[in-house]
């Protein structure tokens, strides 16, 4: 059959022929016929590229076509891993290595499978994790084991539709420039499934599993800052829900090890589904995600709530108010509450030399900077994504001591002993402090206040306009466009006086006309900051079809009891520059 119909992109049309033509098994070359005589637009969708790393790798909608993760997609990019691998680290290297796990989404176990397959295939000594485990310990096992590459098959916290492939570097961080385009570039120059090594390596995979988790937990138990603190409020009430995910395999457990004995888990979430049935989308930034164990947690007067989700690299935290109601935390604030925690210990202990830093993302609130830089802490900043928090660690290793980094879509990372963020060693990390505020007689919400009441009431926002398709990346370019040969005067009445472009690696100052250059990779970000100190970001994302909009503004707080009142004004305001943005 030869695709002819003149509704189908030529690019489209060009690679689902050469699926039709190419030995690919014949479900799949029926799904094109179908596509094609019923749904030309859904086979443009599927066909009209070929699925691109961003800032989470490999990510796309289950199903046929070049543009979805399949098995074949999955090979090919797999493919082109090993090519560039073999390439970068020459033959000096000997025995190449790369570890493969993956999260309990479908069919993330027959890619996992693939993936071990084509690496073993084309001469590497594969770690393949016996069955599902969190995204950070397939870090942690690419560094453990010497690799040189290592495979996560995720989408972390997409709906069930999606699934993804995250490819890591030797020092356990995903890849980053030069490595990112370059494998692609790799995988591009495969022309046809037949251009894949896909057996006769299978006596090169080794199983793994137990052995790896002791290893993984000593290290997150090594975080523990007061260890006598666990021991003595060891009844802590915690609710956790893994949201049919990986953390079930390792936070329960994490937290027993530690000395927690009053872990409630929130059964109907605790099997492992990529269905994900009891939640519309299983991420904890979202409040239906955090529903359950919200309700758990009020039915047996818990202490506090966390959430991980699929692939357990981001956490969600719930808190009780003094009013009884329960609040759900951004990513800002329990990044801010960790900084507060970890910095003022590292203090205490007198830990501190002056040569420790932390990192952040350009997007993240400023209140963790300036926590750490009261105490005497670097804090760097870096474009969005942990692979560029790693990036950092990699540049100063030796040289500087990095302490956490983090960033407000609810990642974080204690210690460098993972490169990318962490939902066991945060969750762990979480309960310590809610413990550590019982022996003061308070709450984790309470700590929160303190905070606010010493640097200032912060307050993020988030807006998310949603693009699909080809047509949406193409309206999504056109926005970043506007912005920039139309940047706003003011926004919301509120003058601006700085244009930060990464694209163009620009800062200007608006009223002198001064440019300074920003020293970041490349990236297709803007932010205004304006008269009053309000920040807002405008980006695509790099994992999902959208644009996001990040709002910071900032008031006082003079005390506990003003909590709502300020809280309400700043919401006020954030949802007032929405509105001048046209946002709602």
């Amino acid at each position: 059959m030869e695709i002819k119909a003149l509704n189908i992109d030529e690019s489209a049309r060009q690679n689902a022929q050469a699926w039709l033509d190419g030995d690919y098994d014949e479900a799949t070359k029926q799904a094109i016929r179908e596509m094609a005589e019923q749904n030309p637009q859904e086979l443009n969708e599927s066909f009209y590229r070929h699925l691109e790393f961003g800032t989470g790798g490999l990510r796309g909608i289950m199903g046929v076509g070049t543009n979805r993760m399949n098995r074949y997609t999955v090979a090919m990019a797999t493919q082109g891993l090993a090519n560039y691998v073999s390439k970068a680290v020459g033959a000096e290297a000997g025995e190449l290595r790369a570890a493969v796990s993956h999260d309990s989404r479908n069919h993330s176990r027959e890619f996992a499978e693939i993936t071990a397959s084509v690496l073993a295939a084309n001469g590497f000594k594969v770690y393949l994790f016996e069955s599902m485990r969190p995204t950070p310990e397939l870090s942690f096992a690419v560094r453990h084991f010497h690799c040189h590459t290592g495979v996560m098959l995720t989408a972390s916290h997409n709906p069930k539709e999606y699934n993804g492939y995250k490819a890591y570097w030797s020092d356990g961080c995903q890849l980053t420039a030069p490595h990112d385009t370059a494998v692609i570039d790799e995988v591009l120059k495969i022309k046809a499934v037949s251009d894949v090594k896909m057996t006769g390596g299978e006596a090169n995979i080794v199983s793994i599993g137990e052995e790896v988790d002791k290893v993984y937990l000593a290290q997150v138990e090594h975080n523990a800052l007061n260890p006598e603190l666990i021991r003595k409020h060891h009844d802590l009430k915690i609710v956790y829900t893994p949201l049919h995910g990986t953390g079930i395999t390792l936070i329960p457990r994490m937290l027993k090890q530690l000395g927690f004995t009053n872990v409630n888990i929130v059964e109907a979430q605790a099997v492992p589904d990529g269905n994900f049935p009891t939640t519309p989308s299983p991420n904890p930034e979202e409040r239906a995600a955090m529903s359950m164990a919200v309700e758990l947690a009020k039915e047996i007067d818990a202490d506090i709530v966390f959430a991980s989700d699929p692939d357990a690299d981001r956490v969600g935290v719930a808190v009780k108010r003094p009013d009884g109601e329960w609040m759900l935390l951004n990513g800002n604030q329990t990044m801010s509450v960790l900084f507060y925690y970890i910095v003022g210990q590292w203090q205490q202990k007198q830990l501190l030399t002056g040569n420790e830093y932390m990192v952040k993302t350009i997007v993240t609130s400023e209140l963790p900077a300036d926590i750490a830089i009261r105490a005497g802490v670097k804090i760097y900043d870096v474009l969005t994504g942990f692979k560029f928090i790693a990036g950092k660690i990699r540049e100063l290793e030796g040289v500087e001591t990095f302490i956490a980094g983090g960033e407000e879509s609810y990642g974080y990372m204690i210690g460098d002993f993972v490169r990318d963020k962490d939902a066991v060693s945060a969750c762990s990390m979480i309960a310590e402090i809610a413990a550590w505020a019982r022996e003061q007689g308070k709450t984790f919400f309470d700590v929160l206040v303190d905070i606010y009441m010493r640097y200032g009431f912060y307050k993020e926002g988030l807006v998310s306009v949603v693009r699909k398709g080809k047509s949406g990346a193409e309206e999504i370019e056109q926005m970043m466009r506007d912005y920039r040969s139309n940047p706003p005067a003011a926004i919301d009445g509120d003058r601006v006086v700085c244009i930060k472009d990464y694209l163009r690696h620009e800062s200007r100052d608006i009223e002198s006309g001064r440019v300074e250059t920003i020293d970041l990779p490349t990236s297709n970000v803007l932010q205004f900051f304006t008269a009053s100190g309000n920040k807002i970001t405008v980006r695509p994302s790099g994992t999902e079809p959208k644009i996001k909009y990040y709002f910071s503004v900032k008031g006082e707080l003079c005390c506990k009891e003003c909590f709502d009142q300020v809280n309400g004004e700043l919401d006020a305001k954030i949802e007032s520059i929405k509105r001048d943005m046209k946002l709602v």
